[in-house]
């Protein structure tokens, strides 16, 4: 006896190969469902069951689309990537990442779908694994990446793709956009988890301090170095090393750099030594690089060793839809241990239509200073701090817009509304895109 239990009855109809399959994923650690071409689950682990079922929404001879999305529509024809869609066409397995209506609410799913073939290569059926993402989250939290919105899906996908390998990542975003908690991301998603994350600012480092911070030093290498000190690349051995604002390293330490990369070996300021380095690479910059690489300030040969995974983190403007929870995801920080803290719908509507330059960091901030003022635990629009002079709403970009509509559960007055701008603007805007 297994103490699990049993799988829900299977319909008549299914073959007796299916009820083979079925019976195999029954061992299987993931939470699994088995479809039909026609988006019907037919049957599910006891993993499944256990981590996406409820008994108030039955699940079995029912629409994927309809239980996990609550949409009418398969996910293609609702705005989203269906993965069925494409495993149908290259007859192979396909991967997305998608938000699901769970009975613990909306979460982060990775959704790997693979076509089951008989013996003269038709399909004959589907089989959907299903891992939650554990470094994000779709609901308000206290910790980590919050976010929901398109833009904010596609670099967490891109995150979920590179993280298990040891390839470097570079994460490109303008300040403030969460260039670290990405990188934490993919260090607690790698192999490398069990092991430290090290963070070195590149900016405002001399030459000097850059080499003596990143290598270590030997007793005696300069003036005031009294005892030998360990560089942050030997603190990072089996973790990662996480270059924040790489643009600002100086070019006579690029190649440096380099050569740790490419060999895998340095030695301490005033050393001898070869040490063997043992990390994963992980940088980030606000800066243009490639714009930098033709004027001669960054070295090209580094750019192309740090770049081999790039991630475009977007910013606040084009993740709108992530204001209201981020916003509450931070005051759960602020009030965690004291006084619950709440913010008023027009102070919200406030923060939405801001179009936050400073980005994520700059949101926080806000809330940071508004919460001293909030003495009933209520953030209302007199405690936020005024936009500063020339800083309009954000007009929601095409892309965004684009992604966002078919998503949209509201009318029209009320998208407008959640954009900050005004109905008539909303029209004007769709009408010039082609989405009316």
């Amino acid at each position: 006896m297994t103490g699990r239990p049993p799988l829900p009855a299977t319909p008549p109809a299914l073959s007796a190969p299916i009820q083979s399959l079925v019976s195999f994923l029954e061992h299987e650690p993931d939470p699994m469902i088995v479809l039909d071409a026609d988006h019907n689950i037919l049957a599910a682990n006891s993993a499944y069951q256990r981590q996406f079922g409820s008994a108030l929404q039955p699940f079995i001879g029912h629409k994927c689309y309809k239980v996990s999305h609550h949409h009418e529509v398969p996910c293609d024809q609702a705005g989203e990537h269906c993965p069925m869609r494409k495993a149908r066409q290259l007859r192979g397995p396909e991967r997305v990442l998608h938000i699901h209506h769970t009975p613990r609410g909306p979460e982060h799913v990775e959704v790997e779908l693979r076509p089951i073939l008989d013996a003269a290569g038709a399909i004959t059926a589907y089989v959907e694994r299903l891992t939650t993402v554990r470094g994000a989250s779709a609901r308000p939290s206290e910790e980590g990446l919050v976010g929901r919105s398109p833009a904010f899906n596609l670099a967490l996908a891109a995150l979920r793709r590179v993280a298990p390998s040891t390839l470097p990542v570079l994460l490109l975003g303008e300040s403030g956009s969460g260039k670290e908690l990405f990188a934490r991301a993919v260090h607690e998603t790698s192999d490398r988890a069990g092991g430290p994350l090290v963070v070195v600012d590149c900016s405002g480092l001399t030459e000097t301090l850059f080499e003596s911070e990143l290598f270590g030093h030997e007793k005696g290498a300069f003036t005031g170095a009294a005892a030998r000190k360990p560089g942050l690349v030997e603190t990072a051995q089996g973790g990662t090393l996480f270059l924040d604002e790489i643009g600002d390293v100086p070019l006579a330490m690029q190649v440096k750099l380099l050569r740790l990369i490419e060999s895998g070996t340095y030695r301490r300021v005033g050393g001898v030594e070869t040490l063997h380095a043992n990390f994963r690479l992980v940088a980030a910059t606000h800066k243009p690089l490639e714009k930098m690489m033709a004027e001669g300030r960054f070295r090209q040969d580094l750019y192309y060793r740090i770049s081999v995974f790039p991630i475009a983190l977007p910013p606040l403007r084009e993740r709108a839809g992530d204001i209201a929870l981020l916003v509450d995801s931070f005051l759960r920080r602020a009030g965690a241990g004291t006084r619950k803290l709440t913010i008023a719908p027009d102070a919200l509507a406030q923060l939405q239509r801001r179009a936050w330059p400073g980005n994520v960091r700059e949101l926080r901030n806000a809330l940071e200073r508004a919460r001293l003022f909030a003495d009933d635990g209520v953030i209302r629009s007199e405690h936020l701090p005024a936009a500063p002079l020339g800083q309009g709403a954000a007009p929601p970009a095409a892309g965004a817009l684009a992604a966002a509509l078919p998503t949209f559960g509201g009318t029209r007055g009320e998208l407008a509304a959640h954009l900050g701008i005004s109905e008539r603007t909303l029209y004007r805007r769709l009408k010039a895109q082609g989405l009316d």
